[in-house]
Order: structure tokens, then sequence, then C-alpha cells
């Protein structure tokens, strides 16, 4: 059975209030966020305030009180992202009842200061006095920040001149260097490009959530099928239907965001990709030279 929400919060004070050397805890992530959508898989963003991290460390078992693992990851142990240990670390937990539990201890002074800088943070628990008084919970510090011109600018031509790099790469068949360039480098573009469309439409008061989860609550049930439609499979023919709808969608999209906010958007330059993308499409695979 499944703990509830109640019994969580319950199992997660009791542990704090009975170990003198958690000082406080607070929560962030999206049960402190109003404005999230509620669901079963929502997992508890837990800091433990702590004058010292190291007894934590050195003694695994004490998470063993928070209830059966399935599995779990210690994300500081990684080497390939050094992090100061002394002042936090985590324990990344899933439950053998479907709860998850991302869990940190920190010392006071970066505690502060990441309570300071995200409006999601939530106190629970302060035995010190010691942490900032903050403002009723919010996602304010995630809106959608108003680009300036030669923001909206660079994100247009990292989408158009990145697309040189997927023509190149499906007239070779190198799917995964394709993949790769979609995926990391242009759809991130389109996103921003997004997000730019629903802040004018929300008067920038929103947030889209982490890789754009949340923008079909704003966008129109035709953008959103359209923006779906650019994740392909593997086929080179679906990713080149996939790259027209995409760059259908950045175009249109990019024209409504120049035209509210006065910008000046280069269409030679959305007009040329296309064209040349349209071309390398559609040359032979023993072509020897482009033009």
């Amino acid at each position: 059975m499944m703990r509830t929400e109640k019994e969580m919060y319950d199992l997660i004070l009791g542990i704090a209030q009975a170990d003198d050397r958690i000082r406080g805890v607070y929560m962030g992530g999206s049960r402190t966020n109003p404005n999230a959508v509620r669901d079963l898989f929502q997992d508890y963003d837990v800091v433990y305030i702590v004058n010292e991290t190291e007894s934590f460390i050195k003694d695994t078992p004490w998470i063993d009180r928070f209830g059966e693992r399935l599995f779990m990851q210690y994300p500081d142990e990684n080497p390939a992202f050094p992090h100061k240990k002394d002042e936090s670390y985590g324990w990344l937990i899933q439950f053998s009842d479907g709860n998850r539990l991302d869990l940190h201890v920190m010392i006071p002074d970066r505690a502060q200061k990441d309570i300071s800088a995200d409006r999601l943070c939530k106190i629970l628990l302060d035995k010190d006095n010691i942490l900032p008084v903050i403002p009723e919970s919010s996602d304010q510090s995630h809106w959608v920040k108003k680009p300036s011109q030669t923001e909206f600018l660079c994100t247009c031509n990292e989408f158009w001149w990145c697309l040189d790099n997927v023509a190149k790469g499906l007239w070779r068949n190198e799917i995964p260097y394709v993949q790769d360039m979609l995926n990391h480098y242009i759809r991130p573009q389109l996103v921003t490009l997004l997000s730019w469309k629903i802040g004018i439409m929300t008067g920038f008061s929103c947030s889209i959530g982490k890789a754009g989860k949340d923008m079909y609550r704003w966008l129109s049930e035709g953008e959103w099928e359209r923006f779906l439609k650019t994740y392909a499979d593997a086929e080179a023919e679906h990713i080149w239907e996939a790259v027209e709808i995409m760059c259908n969608l950045f175009h249109e999209v990019a024209g409504f965001v120049s035209g509210e906010l006065g910008f000046f958007y280069d269409m030679t330059e959305a007009s040329n990709c296309m064209g040349y993308l349209k071309h390398v499409r559609e040359l032979p695979g023993d072509a020897k030279q482009v033009y």
C-alpha cells in the first residue's frame, strides 16, 4: 500500500524531530508549487539542515528508517560531477510502495542561500530559528523571462544554423548524430521560442516546466500535436518529416513572437535554411557536389 502524503510528512518530520543532528527541514519541487499538476508520481524533495554531513555519509544504514527501497542513487558519489560533500549530500530513493524521496543533508550557510534563491522552498521545521523568512511558496523564480532582441535573434540563428548539421547527417545516414543534434541543440531552441509565445499569452507569469513538459496547458491542441510530431524514430524519412514540421512550427511562432514584441526576424535566414534542407533531402546518395 502506497503511503499517503500525510504519512510521508509525518515520517520526514518525525525523523528530523527525533535526531539532534537535524536542525531544520525544508521542501522544494512540485509539492510546494501551487500551480503544479498533482499526481501519484510527485516525489518529495526534502532537505535536512545539519551542522555537518560526515556522520550521515558514514552511517549509511540511517536511511533505512524511511522505508523499504527498490533502488536508489548516490548522486554525489559520481566522479563526473565533483561536489562539496561537506556542504551538501544527497540520496535519491525509490521505495517499494511507489513513493520517491529526494533527500539531502545541507549545512546552514548553503541552505540559507538555496532558500533565498528559490521561491518554491517551504520551511517545515526550524529548531534554531536560523532560516530566512520567505514569502508564500510560488513558482515565480521559474517563470518564462521576456527576451531581448539579441536573445531572440541568437535563438533563431542557433536553430537554423544547427539544422545544417542535421541535413548532412541525414544524407550520410548518421542517425545517432542527427538525433543528438535535434534533441540536444535544436529542440531546446524551439522550446525556448514556444515558451516566449506562452509568456506573451500570460504576461510572462508562468512556468512551462522542465523541458517544456507543461506547454500543453497554454498551446492550442494543434500546436501541441505538431510539437509532439517533431519527435521521430530512427527512420531517416520519418526524421525528415519531423524536421519539416519543426521548421514550419518554429517559423510560424518566430513570426508571432517578433510581431508581438516588435523584434526584427531574419526571414531570409529562415527561408534560405529551409530551401537548403529541401535541396539536401532530394540530393542523390551518390552526389559529387552539393549544388
